[in-house]
């Protein structure tokens, strides 16, 4: 499953049923009490007579007694909010039943019972999301993690895997498409009902089943796998999406290529779909054969979606398509097992993306998303290790650490044993587990035995929380250079004492005179402290450390501004010159935020790190797509992240004079290279999409240091358009101004998509997100728009979310932006606790902020912990974040 991604703006900044009623102490589930389920259940066959309004669910289960398990007279299975229309045991009356809580408990005095269990669901009341649920007159499941239990009495855990077999009918003029797991054996019409019959042959867990029915189209093609399979391809849509599904289909079957390729695997089944639906609380679901989508995700064409949603699509299709094998024939063993799953899943969809565009790229991106959304949480109340040793609500722990951190650990893996090894462990861990329900300590079995390696103490990385910082010093003497490196993991909540863990770092010592050096090195530090050697240097040489990110650890080094001036201009590995510039920037706002630094210090500062970026804009060598990444300023919460205390405000101020003295001093260069990249066509090549990146980037450069130029450039740019990337780009800029285009070009944009929901998603959050000085006021008017609604998550994270990620607007000094914050989690929560529970980390970041403004913050948090009534998702949420 995709988590909803958090993009960025071209500046560098995110942008992004019944009333719960619980218990204020939900119960701790704990890692260590995992038990193997006492029954197995072999074979299920479901019978769905479907309505919006009421649809019929009988469910027939073969339940046989696991010998691998402790006996028990009894089999539970989950329910969430079920009545139990009827229950019959081997065919007849089934006496010895209960319900306890929302469970329903059988006595079973023989090893081997078909149980039969009605339910009925009101799926248009089911405004969670969860289980099966009605979007715009169509009928979808999410069942990941407990949704299953909100249909029929199972029992709803990922280690109990069983084969299905469902029919499915209902108004044809209603439903005239019926899709559920697996290969389609039978279809028909009866009258006015409509009906097929569906058999998934590959045991599941329940969390993968899925279900779509509605009034859909399709655009169909075929690919055949390696071994001579030939699978249909479906993207279904609703009618008038259609052509903008060719993008998603070619993702796909780049995504089936690129698996057999470079993972060894097959496509396993006849159909392969995927249906797009407007209603969606995560990004995507890998359900065995059927994915389930967020139209986010599907829907693209240059007019209506930007380079980054390109990207995101071509991301996530890969993302679930690659859970087939990574989630799907090797699952998870239990909940704490997530990120064996889905953090070796983002690993595989970062690589494929990385071959399908720019590698460099890419990995940049990706550690800003890690350093922005996973570094804050693992450094706050919130967190937690790749694998959790307890939750309240499982749906809390899908997370950028069991996600991003998780396929860093995993990288890591690779990074040491390369990557034909690491294929060689990989092919091991899918030979010895396929069919199973697998743990993470499975995983590293299988890499440990396949690349040769020693594990022992790597698996600490599976334990501790926290992001690891190594302090860098380097000592010259003669001709050897010796790097001293020491490691300290920071206590978390519940973790104090950490032991170290082994870091692989890649280096390179550049000679200063040359500019080059004799080659990369692995080295990996297992200690607290260990120091390095390197002869051959005559005089003292330039370090270059966690070359591509080999390590998602905090690198603290003493190194000159002179030194990161070479990075940034000469060196050759592109991540390295990227943290060079970042380094410079980071350096300079934190030592002014911080006032460790008068005029003269200043002024020498900003010279250096407009040196650096002039050499960027002239290198002729540079791609646009690198120099934009290079062009990129760090994020403010990033900045905050390097403060033991941030102030937002200060931050922003600091932030903002920047990047203006940066406009100043390279007004030329940058004008220079605007009229460059205008003069590009657009295509979806490279170097279109390079040029689209800068030209937004000296836009917003000249925003803030020109911006009556700005609003003039942007107006133009606007108008000129011949695409959604240039677009947006210009009106984000215009968002943030006051000028006289700024209103004209909302309503135009507004005016021009009307009824695009994707695209007045960007609309509502270019506003959130927006510099304006009056966002927030600008939120207050957005929310009581029209076109807003809380039963909409796109809709809600697009203004919310935001606004959330907008720190000079959401950290107002009179805490308005948190107060506005808590009034949506106590509204939304009712409506959709697990889109609401996402809301509340922003607040928990309280203890990492100045005085004035935490005490606000934790005020709102106290507020939602008072309410009545409040969902096990969210109590666990704030109470954790609440410290």
């Amino acid at each position: 499953m995709d988590i909803a991604r958090t993009p960025a703006t071209p500046d560098g900044n995110p942008v992004m049923a019944d009333a719960a009623i619980e218990p204020k102490a939900p119960p701790v589930i704990r890692r260590e009490d995992y038990t193997p389920f006492p029954w197995l259940i072999p074979t299920t066959r479901m019978e769905f007579e479907l309505g919006l309004e009421k649809t019929r669910i009988t469910t027939t289960l073969n339940v046989e007694r696991n010998p691998d398990a402790a006996a028990s007279p009894t089999i539970r299975l989950n329910g969430d909010g079920l009545a139990l229309v009827s229950l019959a045991c081997d065919g007849g009356s089934c006496d010895g039943h209960m319900i306890d809580g929302d469970d329903l408990v059988v006595t079973l005095p023989g090893d081997r019972h078909v149980l039969t269990i009605v339910t009925e669901l009101a799926p248009s009341d089911n405004s969670q999301l969860m289980g099966l649920y009605a979007s715009n007159g169509m009928l979808c499941t999410q069942c990941e993690a407990e949704g299953f239990r909100r249909i029929t009495f199972f029992p709803d855990r990922p280690d109990v895997l069983s084969t299905y077999t469902v029919r499915m009918s209902g108004p044809r003029a209603q439903f005239p498409v019926l899709l559920c797991n697996g290969n389609r054996t039978g279809e028909g019409t009866d009258g006015d009902t409509h009906w097929a019959e569906w058999h998934d042959p590959w045991p599941k867990p329940s969390y993968l089943f899925a279900l779509v029915a509605g009034d859909l189209v399709a655009r169909t093609d075929h690919f055949t796998t390696m071994g001579g399979r030939e699978v249909e391809l479906n993207v279904y849509v609703r009618e008038g999406d259609l052509d903008r599904t060719e993008h998603a289909m070619e993702s796909l079957k780049r995504s089936m290529q690129w698996d057999e390729e470079v993972f060894g695997r097959e496509y396993d089944l006849d159909l392969f779909n995927i249906v797009a639906v407007s209603d969606f609380n995560m990004g995507a679901m890998e359900n065995k054969g059927l994915n389930v989508f967020n139209t986010k995700y599907v829907l693209a064409d240059p007019e209506t979606a930007t380079d980054g949603d390109y990207d995101g699509v071509e991301g996530v299709i890969g993302h679930e398509y690659f859970h087939n094998w990574s989630g799907n024939r090797v699952t998870c063993r239990d909940w704490f097992q997530l990120s064996l799953k889905e953090g070796f899943t983002v690993l595989r969809d970062q690589l494929f993306s990385a071959d399908m565009g720019s590698e460099p790229v890419k990995r940049i991106e990706d550690v800003r998303v890690l350093r922005g959304v996973q570094f804050p949480e693992d450094s706050g109340p919130l967190a937690h290790p790749i694998r959790p040793d307890s939750y309240r609500e499982i749906s809390n722990f899908y997370t950028s650490t069991v996600y991003n951190k998780g396929a860093e650990v995993i990288r890591m893996m690779r990074t040491m044993a390369g990557a034909e090894r690491f294929r060689r462990g990989t092919d091991l861990y899918f030979d010895r587990h396929d069919g199973e329900a697998a743990t993470c300590e499975d995983f590293v079995a299988a890499i440990e035995a396949g690349t040769g390696l020693d594990l022992t103490q790597f698996r600490l990385w599976y334990a501790q929380a926290g992001t690891p910082k190594v302090a860098v010093t380097l000592a010259h003497e003669g001709d050897t250079a010796r790097v001293k490196l020491t490691q300290t993991v920071p206590a978390t909540p519940g973790q104090g004492d950490k032991q170290p863990m082994p870091i692989p770092l890649k280096l390179a010592l550049f000679d200063r005179a040359s500019g080059t050096h004799s080659g990369e090195q692995l080295v990996v530090l297992d200690k607290d402290s260990a120091e390095f050697t390197f002869a051959g240097f005559a005089q003292r040489p330039i370090l270059s450390i966690n070359r591509t990110f080999s390590a998602p650890v905090s690198i603290d080094r003493d190194v000159s501004r002179e030194d990161l001036v070479f990075l940034a201009a000469k060196d050759d590995d592109p991540f390295a010159r990227y943290e060079a510039m970042q380094e410079l920037m980071t350096g300079h706002l934190v030592a002014a935020v911080s006032g460790e630094m008068d005029d003269g210090e200043r002024e020498a500062a900003r010279t250096d790190i407009a040196q650096a970026m002039r050499a960027v804009i002239e290198d002729d060598q540079l791609d646009d797509l690198m120099r934009g990444e290079l062009m990129v300023m760090p994020g403010q919460t990033y900045i905050a992240e390097q403060l033991l205390v941030a102030d937002p405000g200060r931050i922003h101020a600091e932030r903002e004079a920047l990047k203006a003295d940066l406009g100043t001093r390279l007004a030329a260069q940058f004008d220079a290279l605007y009229k460059r990249t205008a003069k590009v066509p657009f295509s979806l090549d490279a170097q279109g999409k390079g040029a689209r990146k800068v030209k937004t980037l000296v836009l917003a450069y000249a925003a803030a240091s020109d911006p009556a130029k700005a609003a003039e450039l942007a107006a133009h740019q606007y108008d000129g358009a011949d695409n959604m990337t240039d677009r947006q780009g210009a009106l984000m800029v215009l968002a943030g101004l006051d000028s006289a285009a700024r209103t004209g070009k909302l309503l135009d944009f507004y005016n021009r998509y009307a009824g695009n929901a994707l695209v007045i998603d960007k609309w509502f959050a270019l506003q959130a997100s927006s510099l304006h000085p009056s966002a927030i006021e600008h939120v207050k008017a957005l929310r009581e728009h029209p076109d807003f609604t809380l039963k909409n998550p796109n809709r809600v994270r697009s203004l919310y979310m935001a606004f959330a990620a907008n720190p000079q607007a959401f950290h107002t000094a009179d805490g308005e932006g948190y107060r506005m914050l808590s009034d949506l989690i106590l509204e939304l929560d009712p409506i959709n606790a697990q889109t609401a529970a996402r809301f509340v980390p922003p607040l928990g970041r309280w203890q990492r902020i100045e005085e004035g403004r935490a005490k606000l913050m934790r005020e709102a948090l106290e507020r939602i912990a008072k309410a009545p009534k409040l969902s096990r998702d969210t109590y666990e949420q704030v109470t954790r974040s609440l410290g």
